[in-house]
């Protein structure tokens, strides 16, 4: 009787035989020309309107309206720039500082009684909350012009109309901020976490300062980024309540340079690469520390 001596099984996951080792994983990660055509594409239609933005406002109008249109850069950028800032029906340098003071008060308190109502529907325990959650769901789901009426009623009674209380009050807090940070904070924030604040002596308002902000900033980032450009772009509110052309936001501003019988190309495309720029300079600003957040959110999770 022999006895026949069986070697070492092949393990399931190694690569057959003949193949270079790792070859498999390699090709798991390695980008297929596809892929890098699909990138080149989405790039060149993600940056070509602000590439045209700048060729447009480099130019004469003339030029702007020629066929066919041009695709280089003129020499006129600095010249269409300064007529768009001495247009006295635009006020464009009024409009800027007022967006910038709007936009900034209302991405700060949107970010943080965005969190601080996440933390309480995402940890604490009292009366009424998934009904008031569902509220707030219901609220997301009612489109702004459904409540223009009653909204400029109020501002009228309040005697709020042509000044920035009216373009900034009503939208100190939204649906969207209190969903985004009670879903992430039931992820990031631990239930073991809180109770051992508790057992140090903490107060809730301690808790929330000293536990949960902290982990809540990569999402706190986020809504703080898109809150500012949501409201930077904002047209249809302002201008509805900021009739006076001396106080307008940067929005109505751009809407008064196209108030002429012939539009003019030129200005109007130099007023929207003025009015680009400080979104542009925001997200380069905070793109860093929002992608940092993330990567330090995930390493604590």
């Amino acid at each position: 009787m022999t006895t026949t001596t069986l070697g070492p099984r092949p393990s399931p996951l190694a690569p057959p035989k003949g193949s270079p080792p790792r070859n498999r994983a390699e090709r798991l990660w390695k980008a297929s020309p596809l892929t890098w055509v699909g990138l080149v594409l989405a790039v060149i239609l993600s940056l070509f309107p602000f590439y045209w933005m700048i060729v447009i406002a480099s130019r004469t109008n003339d030029a702007a309206n020629s066929w066919p249109p041009p695709f280089l850069p003129g020499g006129k950028l600095g010249e269409n720039i300064e007529r768009v800032l001495a247009n006295g029906d635009a006020n464009i340098l009024k409009g800027l500082m007022n967006s910038f003071l709007v936009s900034g008060t209302i991405t700060v308190a949107t970010v943080f009684f965005g969190s601080l109502a996440g933390f309480a529907f995402a940890k604490l325990r009292f009366k009424g909350k998934n009904a008031l959650l569902l509220i707030i769901l219901a609220s997301m789901m009612v489109p702004i012009q459904l409540g223009v009426l009653p909204l400029y009623i109020l501002m009228a009674k309040l005697e709020w109309l042509n000044t920035m209380p009216s373009v900034t009050v009503p939208f100190l807090i939204g649906g969207f901020g209190i969903f985004m940070m009670r879903q992430y904070a039931e992820q990031a924030v631990p239930n073991e976490l809180i109770e051992a604040a508790r057992v140090d002596g903490c107060s809730t308002w301690r808790v929330y300062w000293h536990v949960v902000a902290p982990a809540l900033r990569p999402a706190a980032a986020v809504l703080g980024l898109l809150t500012f450009m949501e409201q930077w772009n904002q047209f249809f509110w302002p201008f509805v309540v900021l009739a006076d052309p001396a106080n307008p936001t940067v929005q109505i501003s751009l809407r008064s340079l196209n108030s002429a019988y012939f539009a003019d190309n030129s200005q109007i495309f130099a007023g929207t690469l003025i009015a680009t720029l400080p979104l542009f300079i925001v997200f380069v600003l905070f793109g860093r520390q929002i992608i940092g957040g993330i990567m330090e959110g995930a390493v604590k999770s």
